[in-house]
């Protein structure tokens, strides 16, 4: 439920320890001023920062020890995700106005467990701006959006018959990166090895050749767009870093030579962890027996390959594939997935920090994912430390974004 504020009325948030992500240090005992456009104005002590606000009216919320921290981003979302199998079929069956409202449904299920932003890295029909505008228009409640609009692939390529668009030689795929950053995608996602969910392809199965590789990656840094791509296999991976690739999704299959590279040339990574080994989550969908059995199969290959790219010091940035908010052993799957990234060999601190200002220079932006003067004032609060114990935040209870409270168990805001 949406908290209605008084417009024009500046908050001020006091009894927080805050991790701000902005700097080496873990918690501050902080007092955090924000005004009345939905940004943080000031951080600091108390009394400080209360000078600085001024005489002017002033809500105030007192979160009697909790831990304040940004806003979670999800660097991994698809709203619209329709894997083989029953519940992807009625997904995919939908009309363009109930699969938008399915959509809404998620995007305000995702708000409410705290990541405030998504980057979506595969959607259908173009719905996903429709969806950007109402959230930025304030019609929709969700988190903000980066979008890739659909993913590309060639003929037959991975994701085909879901969001992705299929297009084979340079020219043509040149064309459908133009498309999407025409229709206004903030990165190009490209599919350039198979993966879980196509039947007719296996996740080393390589797509696309250096020239139609190239010819999107030219395209999306000639308009100032990252490329991120959908991949497997360590042999494909390293020819598109060799081309310019920025980012990484899945990385079924990494060798401790390609994370050394990806280091070496600032390649990011986004593991996704939870997708070879969400069992139930699979059978809730009704997944076929083929898809599941390649997603368990490759968790032990994939564990090896998130441990080769901690150890190589390649910079992390947290996604689910799986719906944020979905249920998951007892929490979300964004929650589960920082915690299987700390199992991996990360500290909670970096974890956090993978999933707040990381995750934020990876989109771009110094005014997400932080808590300092400047920034979006996105932030949740835990009674606990997920600096020092990740899973504290199984007991997030409050989330403000763009200094709106959007959830608020305890009652903290007046």
């Amino acid at each position: 439920m949406m908290i209605d504020i008084a417009p024009g009325t500046a908050t001020l948030i006091t009894g927080a320890r805050v991790f701000t992500a902005a700097d080496a240090e873990g918690l501050v005992d902080a007092a955090v001023l924000i005004g009345v456009d939905g940004r943080i104005v000031s951080v600091g002590p108390e009394q400080r920062v209360r000078e600085e606000a001024g005489d002017g009216e002033l809500r105030e919320i007192e979160l009697d020890g909790r831990v304040l921290s940004p806003g979670l981003i999800n660097m991994h979302v698809h709203l619209g995700l329709a894997l083989p199998g029953s519940a992807g079929a009625e997904i995919a069956g939908k009309s363009d106005p109930d699969l938008l409202l399915v959509m809404a449904d998620g995007a305000k299920r995702t708000l409410h467990a705290g990541i405030t932003t998504t980057r979506l890295v595969g959607e259908s029909r173009y719905l996903d701006f429709a969806l950007r505008r109402g959230i930025d228009a304030g019609i929709v409640p969700g988190p903000r959006i980066f979008t890739a609009g659909h993913a590309l692939c060639c003929t037959g390529g991975h994701g085909w018959e879901s969001d992705a668009l299929e297009g084979d030689g340079a020219d043509e795929l040149r064309r459908l990166a133009r498309l999407q950053i025409r229709h206004g995608a903030d990165l190009i996602k490209v599919c350039i090895s198979g993966g879980i969910a196509g039947e007719h392809e296996q996740i080393d199965t390589p797509q696309l050749t250096d020239d139609e590789m190239a010819s999107i990656i030219q395209v999306a840094h000639d308009w100032g767009r990252k490329v991120t791509a959908h991949v497997g296999p360590s042999d494909a991976l390293r020819r598109a870093i060799e081309l310019g690739l920025d980012c990484v999704e899945h990385g079924y299959q990494l060798t401790t030579e390609v994370t050394a590279l990806m280091a070496d040339r600032g390649v990011w990574y986004v593991p996704t962890i939870t997708v070879s080994r969400c069992e139930e989550f699979f059978d809730a969908q009704g997944v076929p027996e083929w898809m599941k059995s390649r997603a368990l199969g490759a968790g032990p290959r994939h564990w090896e390959s998130l441990q080769n790219a901690i150890a190589s010091g390649v910079q992390i940035a947290m996604g689910t594939d799986m719906p944020p908010a979905a249920a998951f052993d007892g929490t979300t799957a964004t929650v589960r997935e920082m915690e299987f990234m700390v199992e991996a060999g990360m500290t909670p601190l970096a974890v956090m920090r993978s999933a707040t200002a990381r995750a934020a220079d990876l989109l771009g932006t110094d005014t997400l994912g932080r808590i300092e003067p400047g920034a979006h004032a996105d932030l949740i609060a835990t009674p606990e430390d997920p600096t020092t114990d990740i899973s504290a935040l199984r007991g997030l209870d409050w989330v403000m974004k763009g200094g709106v409270v959007v959830r608020d168990d305890r009652k903290a805001t007046a």
